[in-house]
């Protein structure tokens, strides 16, 4: 059984945020509300900012949670015999 924070579990839930982000972003239901936030932004452009608030959080998470470890043990490798070939 996988653990909370194995990167199978992690790719998962990223999927999940992802999936939520696409539905949610189809806001239908906001599109005559004519209230503001702030007493200036219209509502639908706040819940975009939301969006795309969400959409960074979850980017971040990715990076975070569901990077594949080969890629970055690759790079430093990589640096590593780039550097130790030039002394």
């Amino acid at each position: 059984m996988a653990s909370p924070t194995s990167p199978r579990t992690g790719r998962y839930i990223i999927a999940g945020l992802v999936l939520l982000l696409i539905v949610l972003h189809h806001d239908y239901w906001n599109w005559d509300n004519r209230n503001v936030v702030f007493g200036y932004i219209p509502v639908t452009l706040f819940y975009q900012v939301c969006i795309s608030v969400g959409a960074s959080a979850t980017w971040w998470l990715a990076t975070k949670i569901a990077w594949p470890a080969e890629i970055v043990e690759e790079a430093a490798h990589a640096k590593a015999d780039e550097q130790g070939g030039r002394s």
